[in-house]
This record gives C-alpha cells, structure tokens and sequence, in this order.
C-alpha cells in the first residue's frame, strides 16, 4: 500500500499535468481570448459555489478584506486574459515558456510586499533570465506580441500569488478563490456591457459572444471544471503533506508537461527555432535553481529543535 505522502506526490502530478493541459485547452477552444476568460470565470466560480455549499463554508468575509479580494480578482482576469491572448497570437510552447518567468518576478515584488532586504543571488538569476528571454527574443522575431503578452501574464500571475499569500493566512482558500472568480467575472462583464454601446465594436455581448460551439462548450466545461475548479481544490488539499521543495519542484513542470501536450497535440505547429529551446531551458533552470535556494533558506532559519 502506497502512503499518503506517496499518494499525495503523485496526485500533485496529476493537478500539475492538468494545469499544463489549460495552455492546450486554451489552443483547442476557438473563443476568443476575452469571451473564453469569461466563461472560464463564470462556469468555474459555479463549481467552487456548488463545492463551498457542499463543505457547508461560511461565504461572509471581513470587511477590511473585500477590497483586497475585489483587486485580486481583477488581476487574475488580467492574468487570463493575456495569458489565452498570448496563446491565441503566437502558440503554446511560447506562451508556457515565458510564464515560468512568474517565479523570477515573485522573487523581485517579494520584498515590496513581505518589506525584506534583496537576496544577492536574486539578482544574479534575474540577470540570467534576461539573457534567456533576450535569446527567445532574438530568434522568435514573427512571436514578440505572444512574447509580451505571456510576459505580462506572469507578472500580473506573481502579484496575485503575493496577494493571496496573504489572504490565505486568514481566509478559506476556496472561499477566496470563489469571490475573485466571481468578481473577475464581474469585471470583464462591465467591459462587455460598456462595449456592447459601440455599434461598430464586434467586443461587446452580441450573437457572436453565445454561439459557442459544441466542441468548445465541452472544452469549456473541461476547463472550468477539472483544470480550474478540481485543480485548485485539489492542490490545497495535498500541498498539506509535501514539503515547500517538493511543491517548487514539481510546480516547474507545468511548462515541460504543457509543451510536450502540445507538440504531440499540435505538431510542427509548436515546433520552435532551437534558440528557443536554449533561451527558456535557462530560464527554466534558473527558476528551478532560485526555488531550490529559496527553501535552503528557509529550512535553516528554522529553529532546531531542543533535545
């Protein structure tokens, strides 16, 4: 019998598999970048409802704390919007590639939001990431919109992990989760209302934005619910029995999984110049490597225990 720590590692693998499978899905769907976030929020924030009543959970929140989560949930939706606009442009690898970036920019905002001194190697990694990107940059000229758009997706994903770092210390994980959905969903909703006033704006709610196809309604429902619902309940749960070390590393193989899924799913459509290759192994392993430091760290600022 396999312990629950065994059970628990190779579950996470599984959550990290299906959130490399999104990138895919996010290819596969035919939306839109804009209306596919809207579902994807909408349908997902259903699920997290259905699951939080379920559990039986208390929805009421601290007054002080709204605020934040209203932010946090315009972010994500931010953070979605350019991440399937990154996919939608240029193609799964790039986009995958340039989000594991997320971790290198966390490591630069952490001391803003946690008030910390900057860790000297923090800067020699950042150096080397940019030697990564500029590689990528250089040989994947016709991608330079997916580029920035996957760039500022990774951004936007590390100020709202820093975020709910801190809500997650006095709130339910999935109660937060369900709030910022919803209020994403909100936000972009105004968007699409406001658009909707410009006869001549295709970006508004219209005829186009409901005729989803089967096909993509059974994406969508993929998406919403094993890959954003599931997932996110899911890893709560297991990340209670693995250490910090084990979580980061396993978490960096979203992209190695996400573009494997793809190359075998789309072909010579996801195959790239071998500089690109190059550019985001470095930047892959200098995130590996700050990860690995990082929890060196923290474990020997840890008390020892007294015998």
């Amino acid at each position: 019998m396999l312990s629950d720590k065994v059970k628990a590692y190779l579950h996470f693998h599984l959550i990290v598999f299906i959130w490399g499978f999104t990138a895919v899905l996010g290819a596969l769907i035919t939306l839109d970048a804009v209306p596919l976030v809207w579902y994807r929020m909408l349908m997902a924030s259903g699920f997290i409802f259905l699951w939080i009543k379920w559990k039986k959970k208390k929805l009421r929140l601290a007054p002080k704390r709204v605020l934040v989560m209203l932010i946090a949930g315009m972010i994500i939706a931010l953070h979605w919007l350019t991440f399937f606009g990154a996919i939608k442009v240029s193609n799964v690898s790039i986009t995958l590639a340039l989000l594991s970036t997320g971790a290198f920019f966390t490591s630069i905002l952490e001391p803003v939001f946690y008030k910390r001194k900057v860790i000297w190697y923090e800067i020699l990694f950042g150096i080397i990431v940019i030697c990564g990107l500029y590689i990528i940059f250089k040989v994947e000229t016709e991608y330079v919109l997916g580029i920035l758009l996957a760039l500022i997706s990774a951004f936007l994903s590390a100020v709202f992990s820093l975020i709910n770092g801190k809500l997650a210390q006095k709130e339910d994980a999935s109660v937060i989760s369900f709030y910022e959905l919803l209020t994403g969903t909100g936000a972009i909703t105004i968007y699409l209302l406001i658009m909707s006033f410009f006869e001549s704006s295709t970006a508004g709610f219209s005829s186009e934005f409901f005729n989803v196809s089967a096909m993509d309604w059974t994406y969508l429902i993929i998406l919403a619910s094993v890959c954003t619902a599931y997932a996110f309940i899911a890893s709560v749960a297991v990340m209670r029995h693995l250490s910090p070390y084990t979580i980061m590393l396993t978490i960096n193989l979203e992209p190695v999984y996400g573009i494997l899924l793809a190359f075998w799913i789309f072909g010579s459509d996801e195959a790239m110049d071998p500089g690109f290759y190059y550019g985001a192994v470095i930047i892959l392993a200098t995130v590996i490597m700050n990860g690995i430091l990082k929890t060196r760290r923290k474990f020997k600022k840890q008390p020892k225990p007294t015998s």
